[in-house]
């Protein structure tokens, strides 16, 4: 914008104007480096002076060992050591690197490790002395035979375990199924339906077939009559099975004419037909009247 311009009071060009009011943030995102963090969407180049960080907030395990003789079956194994004949420099070195580490965190912890690192230090110093006989003749056994032996055995045993915890586990890969009946206090029979009746009706009537008379005779059958005998028979026992009813050696016509009467009785809701569970004997009981 030139003198003129502004002693004459020109509006600022469009170029200038953007400069003096950015529609966006244009501050840049690093500056001589990297950010440390975002506060409110700006970046954040250097820690706050009165920020306190305790030492241990930003510790990060990236391995985990179980105690010394994981850790050492883990630096054999990432370097394809042959277990049955260790490299004892090698290893011993590495075990103390990962120990000088951990004194300087956890010296508590330290303690297990320093014990089995004293005893590489211990085999790797036997292995250089010159190795001597023993008095029968044989060859002096390898000073890393029991430290062998140790490791192939947790190395088995830590397999055995992956292989445990493979297995389904109630409550992590499965749940127990449950399943709520309610129950209710009074038992409640099953009601009789017409098909069950009908059932129980041809047995009677095939059990009435097998007894037959010769005699032909004219005979007057009144179904009051048998509803009065039946009601007679169920007042001198509580339930009556349904087919001690029929009296089957008088032909089927009394048969016939007393099942009228037993199905007369139940519409006159003077008895009741019931039985206790499917498939069980039908029985038949004198209705109990209301109070």
């Amino acid at each position: 914008m030139s003198h003129a311009d502004e002693a004459h009071g020109a509006p600022p060009a469009p170029a200038d104007a953007a400069l003096a009011a950015p529609a966006t943030d244009s501050t840049p995102d690093t500056v001589d480096g990297i950010a440390f963090a975002r506060l409110y969407g700006e970046p954040l180049f250097k820690l706050p002076t009165d920020l306190y960080i305790p030492p241990d907030a930003l510790e990060v395990f990236l391995e985990t060992f179980e105690g010394p003789l994981d850790l050492l079956l883990y630096l054999i194994r990432k370097q394809n050591f042959n277990v049955l004949d260790i490299p004892m420099a090698d290893v011993t070195v590495q075990y103390l690197g990962y120990v000088d580490q951990l004194r300087q965190t956890n010296l508590e912890l330290a303690s297990e490790y320093l014990l089995m690192a004293a005893m590489l230090i211990e085999i790797k110093s036997r292995m250089l002395l010159p190795v001597k006989k023993a008095d029968s003749g044989e060859e002096a056994e390898d000073p890393r035979a029991e430290l062998v032996r140790r490791l192939l055995e947790y190395e088995q045993m830590k397999l055995a375990a992956q292989r445990i915890d493979q297995l389904p586990q109630l409550g992590r890969d499965f749940l127990r199924a449950e399943v709520y009946i309610e129950q209710s206090i009074t038992p409640r029979f099953p009601d009789v339906n017409s098909e069950d009746l009908r059932a129980a009706w041809a047995d009677v009537i095939k059990r009435a077939k097998l007894v037959q008379h010769h005699k032909i005779s004219r005979e007057e059958l009144s179904v009051r009559e048998h509803m009065s005998s039946i009601l007679r028979q169920l007042q001198n026992a509580r339930f009556v099975e349904f087919s001690d009813l029929f009296d089957t050696s008088k032909g089927v016509p009394v048969v016939v004419v007393n099942f009228i009467a037993v199905l007369e009785l139940c519409r006159e809701t003077l008895v009741e037909i019931t039985q206790a569970e499917p498939f069980a004997p039908i029985y038949v009981r004198l209705a109990y009247l209301p109070a």
